[in-house]
This record gives C-alpha cells, structure tokens and sequence, in this order.
C-alpha cells in the first residue's frame, strides 16, 4: 500500500468534496481517500498493482479538479 498527499483546491466545501470522495473511492486501487476540508488536503492509500500517482492526478483533472 502506498500512500499519497495532494491538495485540491475546490475540496474546501461540502458539495465538491464529496463529489472528490466518490470519484476517487470508485477507482479501483485506490482503498481509502480522506479530505481535510480546511486546507483541502487529501490523503490517500493506493494499491499500486492498479493504479499509480500519475492515474490519480489524470482522473481528477480529468474530473475538472485543480491540485498543487
């Protein structure tokens, strides 16, 4: 299991977070995704065996999110 840190900008609110939240939990590899929604932190823990990094920030670009 890896773990991962990103910032999203627009997961500082409740409708885009979980909008996040489901995206990212729907994906196969990636096991747990949490968002802290003060500073729009997300933690996550990926099965690299189905995903990697550069998958996770093509998805949520994909998806219209924004991370640093």
């Amino acid at each position: 299991m890896r773990k991962m840190t990103i910032y999203v900008k627009e997961a500082k609110s409740a409708r885009p977070i979980h909008e996040l939240e489901d995206l990212l939990l729907k994906e196969p590899g990636i096991e747990r995704a949490l968002v802290d929604i003060g500073d729009g932190e997300v933690k996550l823990e990926l099965d690299e065996t189905k995903i990697k990094e550069s998958q996770v920030l093509q998805l949520l670009q994909e998806a219209g999110f924004h991370t640093d």
